[in-house]
């Protein structure tokens, strides 16, 4: 791979300018900040390794958002598996926002299934519309519409209602 200073400067652009977003996104789908940061990173890296495909598609973004979430679902099952320990044998890093309300809408989030877990965030937090969603994860916007709906059902079954 030969790379040239027009196509590390054309990444840096790229990097400072997706990073902010793929920690909100990752955040959304963990929790924890630090884990955010990294998978961030993480995602970004693989990016860079494959920047010259990468940066020939017609949304690099898309593509780097996938990876996010597949780097994320990985931490989502080794946290469901890590629960299985007694908690005396674990520590509890979890970040905890002032807001109970909050953390309880983001903690249901994280026990949505996968599918449904990504769709609310990039929908939500990323602001993405049902199109740009289903782009991202490779599916029909029927599909994004379904888990959306699925979701919001969970979510209003699981969570009490403002009074």
């Amino acid at each position: 791979m030969v790379t040239t200073a027009s196509d590390g400067l054309e990444f840096d652009r790229f990097f400072r300018a997706e990073y902010p977003k793929l920690v909100s996104i990752a955040l959304g789908l963990t929790g924890d900040y630090e884990t955010s940061c990294e998978l961030a990173q993480e995602a970004l890296l693989r990016c860079h390794r494959s920047w010259d495909r990468v940066a020939g598609l017609d949304v690099p973004g898309a593509w780097l958002r996938r990876v996010l979430i597949n780097l994320a679902t990985d931490v989502h099952r080794f946290r469901r598996r890590e629960r299985r320990v007694p908690d005396w044998a674990r520590g509890d890093g979890e970040s905890r926002s002032d807001d109970p309300v909050i953390d309880g809408w983001w903690s249901a989030v994280r026990e949505l299934p996968e599918r449904q877990r990504a769709v609310v965030v990039l929908h939500y937090v990323e602001d993405m519309s049902v199109l740009d969603v289903a782009a991202v994860l490779g599916v029909r916007e029927g599909t994004v519409k379904t888990s959306l709906a699925r979701a919001r059902q969970t979510l209003a079954k699981t969570l009490p209602r403002e009074t």
